[in-house]
Parts: C-alpha cells; structure tokens; sequence
C-alpha cells in the first residue's frame, strides 16, 4: 500500500480516533505506561491524541503523525482540555529527520502494526532516544494462543486493505531484533496486546 493510499485510509478514521481518545479506550494500560514518561516526550503516530489524558502536565510533547486530519484533532483537544506544551508535526515516520539523542521519553501506541518496516522504525527510535531515555512501547500483535493467532493470520490481509493495520505481526521479536534494551514487558488480552518499557542500547551511551 503506497503512503498517500495509506494515509487516506486513517484520514477517514479521524472521528473513530477522536471517539476512543474521549472514551479513554485502553486507559488503564495506557496509564500505566505512560507514568513513566518524563521530560522532553516523543510521541510517534500520536493519531487524534488518544494518550493526551495520560500524560503528565509538565512534560514537553512533539507529536508526529501522517494524518493531517488526526493531527488537527489531537491538537484541538490539548488545547481545549489538556494544555500540555506541545508541537505537533506532519510526517511520514519513515522519512521523519530529528536530531540524534534528543528526547528523554518515546512513546509508541498501537503504531508499530502499521509501519512499512518496524524493524527500521525501532532502530529509528534507540538513535533518537537520549542516553539513559526511555522508549515505551503500547502495541498489539499476533496472540500467543494458536487459535487465535491462526485467526488473526486469516484477517490480516483485509484488514490492512481496510484499516492499514497488520494484526499478524510479532511485536516481542520485532522488538528482541531491534537495538532497543527491553527492561520490562506485560502482555494482555490472550497475548495479543504488549506493554514494554526499553532503553536505547548501551553502546550509544557516551
């Protein structure tokens, strides 16, 4: 599926978003993740703003999506409700250019089905993730119960043809062959769902 194809795809789900960031959909495990963001925040595919609830007041927040009509409502909600310093930015993360050892926190949720290459996206990550930094992850994949996995191997093509999300992908060895430095993870809902806290790896310390 090409960029633009793909990004006309959640441009049309930019109300569905919307809703689940007001339903606080996934709050508790969004939650508890996002506790442990701090300081100078990255956020990657931050779509309508569904973790602007989450966050602490005093962080610095960039977010960046394709979508400029989830961009427009993630901004519109932080200024009407949440008041976070913001910056909202219009990218594709694939072609996103930032500088190096920059952030103190990477947020990722529910982002990492629909990259082309999310391999290359982590790598991305532990190179833009500052010595010492966190990088949590919120993402959804391939269940560890075989009925269900061989389920979701069934669906997964229509639903990146509809939706633009992969639901077959195997988010804990996406992440085991990154760089990135797995500290701690939990898994929900029959394995299919993964809270993972990381660090960018220790060679780029110093």
């Amino acid at each position: 599926m090409s960029v633009n194809k793909n990004i006309r795809r959640f441009e049309k789900q930019a109300v569905v978003y919307d809703k689940k960031r007001e339903k606080r959909e996934l709050g508790t495990l969004r939650r508890r993740l996002l506790d442990s963001a701090s300081g100078k925040v990255l956020e990657l595919g931050i779509g309508a703003g569904s973790n602007l609830p989450f966050y602490r007041k005093e962080i610095r927040l960039t977010g960046v999506d394709f979508s400029p009509a989830m961009l427009g409502r993630a901004k519109a909600a932080n200024d009407r409700l949440y008041g976070i310093e913001a910056n909202f930015i219009q990218s594709d993360i694939d072609t996103l250019e930032l500088k190096e050892k920059l952030y103190d926190t990477i947020v990722s949720t529910l982002t990492l089905c629909a990259y082309r290459d999310p391999g290359k996206v982590l790598r991305r990550m532990s190179r833009w993730c500052k010595p010492g930094g966190r990088i949590l992850l919120l993402e959804h994949g391939l269940s560890s119960n075989s009925v269900l996995a061989f389920g979701q191997k069934l669906v997964d093509p229509l639903a990146y043809r509809f939706v633009g999300c992969h639901h077959s992908r195997d988010i804990m060895k996406l992440v085991a062959d990154s760089p990135l430095q797995v500290q701690h993870a939990e898994h929900a809902m029959a394995g299919m769902v993964h809270l993972i806290w990381c660090e960018p790896p220790a060679s780029d310390q110093g």
